[in-house]
């Protein structure tokens, strides 16, 4: 068989960074009628390249199959939808923006973050491949097409809308399976003088938090700015500043431009903080397996206590994440017996893999479980607040990532 190669450099992909074996699409959610029929479970390899060291998973399902149909509502995280609106905010006041912009989001969901743009009357543009998700947008009254964004659909887009002063892309970058083509796409929306700005997971938090969960097969690439650079790079467009966020489990807001600027301080302090921590090179990178072995044997360890001992399990959430963590620990409904979700949307559906049902938030309540493992761990503090009421009957909250933790 041979190496698969680099969506970056086009050099032989030969070095693992870590191998989680098999697992379903982590957004391939089902119906009743689905369980008893098979699931299509696809390798979670994840090679560095030797050159460019741009941490990546081959694109063993095309981006076509996850996102044209598509469960995720950025709008059902009250936390995500406020951290959009001070965006919005800053840049309005950083550009000057106006009735007379135009902003543009590639990967605009349901609206989350433009809706706060139409709010200020700025003019709007959501670029967002799930129609199911683009027709919602739509009846918000946030104008919004349905299409993958690269270079040739960038340009259509800017030919027929005219370009934009700041393009916007959060939590897509990873996402997409042509990442020089994508930023080739974003290229073309900007102005010449205008701002790109992505949100994305960064891959030194991944492996200083052990976020092992956050790698699933719609995330084809996990950046460091180092790596980021290099693809905008190749579109033309300059990285001028950065900012570190806690969003995601830590993530950096990279901001980009046409225009040949010289660079914020804080790039190349985030750039020396990826070198010291090895980031730089290969070697720097490996490691990480034995942290995911930690983490998987000391959750198995908890449940099957918990289960001997009599203690009743039930999780909080339904994310993409939680959906590595479960198939690649083995986690079925005998040890978590359901998952709740905020998300009506995945009401009566059940985990890939591990189908494991998903309820609405009041099933809690009424089975008033001894622990409640919280899936989506980068939302810990507003979940636990949110289920302050299960305190009343001793309940526990339990946390896996980065160590398993009670709380």
């Amino acid at each position: 068989m041979t190496d698969p190669a680099c969506r970056l450099c086009g050099e032989p992909l030969t070095q693992t960074f870590v191998d989680l074996g098999m697992s379903p699409p982590c957004e391939s959610y089902l119906r009743a009628d689905q369980l008893d029929s098979g699931e299509t479970f696809y390798p979670l390899h994840v090679r560095i390249c030797g050159s460019c060291l741009l941490v990546q998973l081959p694109a063993y399902v095309a981006a076509d199959d996850v996102f044209s149909d598509y469960l995720y509502f950025s709008s059902y995280s009250t936390s995500w939808v406020e951290h959009a609106r001070r965006f919005v905010v800053d840049m309005r006041e950083r550009l000057n923006l106006d009735g007379n912009s135009l902003i543009v989001e590639a990967a605009s969901n349901d609206g989350y973050l433009l809706q706060h743009a139409v709010a200020e009357g700025i003019p709007v543009l959501g670029i967002e491949p799930a129609a199911n998700i683009a027709k919602i947008a739509n009846e918000k009254g946030i104008r919004t097409e349905s299409y993958f964004l690269g270079e040739a659909t960038g340009v259509d887009a800017a030919q027929r809308h005219g370009r934009a002063d700041l393009v916007v892309g959060n939590n897509v970058f990873a996402h997409v399976p042509d990442i020089v083509d994508f930023a080739k796409g974003l290229r073309a929306l900007v102005k010449d003088d205008g701002l790109v700005s992505l949100e994305f997971p960064h891959l030194l938090r991944l492996i200083e938090n052990r976020q092992y969960d956050t790698i699933y097969h719609e995330h084809y690439q996990y950046l460091t700015l180092k790596t980021a650079a290099a693809a905008l790079g190749k579109a033309g467009l300059n990285v001028v500043d950065v900012q570190e966020l806690q969003s995601h489990g830590g993530s950096l807001r990279v901001f980009s431009t046409p225009a040949e600027t010289e660079p914020a301080e804080l790039v190349g302090k985030v750039l020396q903080d990826e070198q010291d921590a090895g980031l730089h090179t290969v070697e720097g990178h490996l490691g990480f397996a034995d942290e995911v072995f930690t983490i998987k044997s000391d959750l198995l360890e908890f449940l099957v206590q918990a289960r001997r001992d009599g203690k009743s399990v039930a999780g909080y959430g339904a994310p993409g994440k939680g959906n590595t963590l479960l198939n690649h620990c083995g986690i079925r409904e005998d040890l978590l017996p359901y998952t709740v979700d905020r998300s009506p949307h995945k009401h009566g559906m059940y985990l890939p893999g591990t189908h494991i049902p998903i309820h609405a938030p009041e099933r809690l309540a009424e089975t008033r479980p001894d622990y409640i493992v919280i899936l989506p761990w980068n939302l810990r503090t507003e979940i636990v607040h949110q289920l302050g009421y299960a305190r009343e009957w001793g309940a526990k909250f339990v946390v896996p990532i980065p160590r398993l933790e009670l709380i």
